[in-house]
């Protein structure tokens, strides 16, 4: 397996990692071992590929993901259906599960990241069909005390924050916008929340994000064949045109941080469009001359 150099309009030159994902999701870049992880949610497992010696390994998972992070100790922190767990990728053995006691068991968790502090923060919603904005995102920290942070939430999706600490990113893929609040990184408190960005029409709706260095953010537009990234005003900088309808999230990576590395699903494409894009699933390589910043670990203080 490799990153292959495809067709592009000579502006936004991409590589692709030919994958058949259902649904491809949180893509998470280790600088310490060099290596892209990402899960697909609905086969649910977890990958990892080198891309320099073109190594790709994968775990499968005992229920529906949602995200990964690694740990300070090289272990993992994933998201599944029925809650959030410790998993030790050398012995492929999964801890004990954490859920909040109030959290509905009509919910699911689904996409989430660290703080740079080490906390983990992650969103839920409705486990069906998306009729009702019912969903939380919750921080999770070292030592797995929860504390609900924000609800009314319709589809949790894309995490991130600032290069200054100031500002969390999050996505409401239901409410088609990104939500920016005022942050405290000692805390890990979150408040007044305003509208960052809206999807506008034609553009699908926001999905899996992240912020580079100078403070834009980029964010997958699932439905919306691209990604798009916004200035710190929320206004729209750039838009990159990809081959898949349901790019799903995107992240920094590569030995300078240069590369934007983008998931992508084929679930719920109907087969005569899934034709038309034959790398649906895949995940994606762009070049860019301003790179990302390191992707914080948890800081696993408690152990299970």
């Amino acid at each position: 397996m490799q990153l292959l150099t495809i067709g592009s309009d000579g502006t936004d030159p991409l590589r692709v990692l030919k994958l058949t994902a259902a649904l491809g999701e949180s893509p998470w870049w280790s600088v310490r071992e060099q290596a892209l992880y990402w899960v697909d949610t609905l086969a649910p497992s977890v990958s990892r590929f080198k891309p320099v010696i073109s190594e790709h390994q994968s775990w499968r998972m005992p229920d529906r993901i949602g995200c990964i992070s690694l740990c300070d100790d090289g272990s993992a922190i994933v998201a599944l259906r029925s809650g959030i767990a410790l998993f030790d990728l050398a012995k492929g053995k999964m801890g004990t599960l954490h859920r909040p006691p109030a959290m509905s068991p009509d919910l699911h968790f689904n996409d989430g990241k660290c703080d740079r502090s080490g906390r983990f923060w992650v969103g839920a919603h409705f486990g069906g069909v998306p009729k009702q904005f019912v969903g939380s995102l919750f921080r999770f920290d070292p030592d797995f005390g929860c504390e609900e942070r924000e609800s009314g939430i319709g589809i949790s999706n894309g995490l991130g924050w600032s290069p200054d600490l100031c500002t969390l990113y999050y996505v409401d893929s239901l409410a088609r916008c990104i939500y920016a609040y005022d942050f405290e990184c000692a805390t890990g408190r979150n408040f007044d929340r305003r509208i960052f960005a809206t999807a506008q029409s034609g553009c699908g709706v926001p999905d899996g994000l992240t912020v580079d260095s100078a403070g834009f953010v980029w964010c997958a537009h699932w439905d919306g064949w691209c990604v798009v990234r916004y200035a710190r005003d929320g206004t729209i900088d750039r838009v990159v045109r990809l081959p898949v309808q349901r790019p799903t999230s995107c992240m920094f990576g590569g030995p300078d941080l240069r590369t934007l590395f983008i998931t992508s699903a084929r679930h719920g494409i109907e087969p005569d469009a899934l034709e038309r894009q034959p790398l649906a699933g895949s995940i994606f390589a762009l070049e860019l001359t301003v790179p990302g910043l390191p992707e914080p670990t948890f800081a696993r203080s408690h152990r299970t």
